[in-house]
């Protein structure tokens, strides 16, 4: 019987430190998972509050330069019997261009065919009937075929792009057009204007909140249109088609300058 108590004893002393135990476990373990999570969410704390006064401006920045890049395209057209006939003909062309642009200092890397085709020719002519009227279909008939090849060429020398643009015609350019005039570093000139769009955005966000009698917080929004270069060059017509095979005189090419615009709207908490 005294036995018995003893064990007793022992269960009724040894069981609830054990539970005890278990439960000091957990509580640790949700104190642990709670700590941790509330740690996580400083993360966010301040971010994604949504500005609830706010004012809208906007500027506009311009900057000017003189291009430093001309681009213009060569053409050469021909048609033969055949297609080696009309490919013999205008690769030699083709080829003598290319060989003159290099000669007069053009990179290889600026001048490039933009075009290649090989189209057959035919004549079309319509039955004519007993009574003098055409009826029917027509009758086609294959007559040759024409090459054409288009080269672009990029001039960073302008001073040099009159005399190229006679000088291609004297080596057998069917046509010549497309001339425009770009600058090199079209980025860096966007990024200056944007910086001059911005300024004036945030002196009218000064001068505006100073009429409200508020304070500029922070920017919370922000939109750029589209860069779009003006041009101010007086562009030679370099569209007609090339008969002589002597150089004709060079034209006198007015680079002008170009004006790179950047229009902004910023909003702006207020306070």
């Amino acid at each position: 019987m005294e036995e018995r108590t003893a064990q007793e004893i022992i269960v009724a002393t040894h069981y609830p430190r054990m539970f005890a135990s278990i439960a000091l476990a957990m509580l640790a373990l949700f104190l642990l998972i709670a700590s941790f999570a509330e740690l996580k969410g400083y993360h966010y704390i301040g971010s994604g509050v949504a500005a609830t006064n706010t004012i809208t401006v906007t500027g506009e920045g311009q900057v000017f330069a003189v291009p430093d890049t001309a681009t213009f395209t060569v053409s050469v057209i021909e048609t033969g019997k055949d297609v080696t006939t009309a490919q013999t003909a205008a690769n030699t062309k083709g080829n003598a261009i290319i060989a003159y642009l290099k000669s007069q200092g053009i990179d290889a890397k600026d001048i490039q065919t933009t075009d290649y085709s090989v189209n057959p020719q035919y004549d079309y002519s319509n039955t004519v009937c007993p009574s003098g009227t055409y009826c029917g279909p027509g009758k086609q008939t294959l007559v040759g075929f024409q090459v054409s090849d288009t080269l672009t060429v990029k001039v960073r020398d302008t001073q040099k792009a009159g005399a190229l643009l006679s000088g291609v015609g004297s080596k057998g350019a069917s046509s010549v057009s497309s001339l425009s005039f770009t600058i090199d570093d079209q980025k860096g000139l966007e990024a200056q204007a944007r910086d001059k769009a911005i300024t004036e955005a945030k002196g009218k966000a000064d001068a505006l909140a100073k009429s409200l009698g508020v304070s500029v917080v922070r920017v919370v929004g922000f939109n750029e249109n589209n860069n779009q270069p003006y041009y101010y060059a007086t562009k030679a017509s370099a569209g007609m088609a090339m008969d002589s095979v002597a150089a004709a005189p060079a034209p006198e090419v007015a680079v002008g300058q170009n004006k790179i615009t950047s229009e902004v709207s910023v909003t702006y908490e207020i306070r």
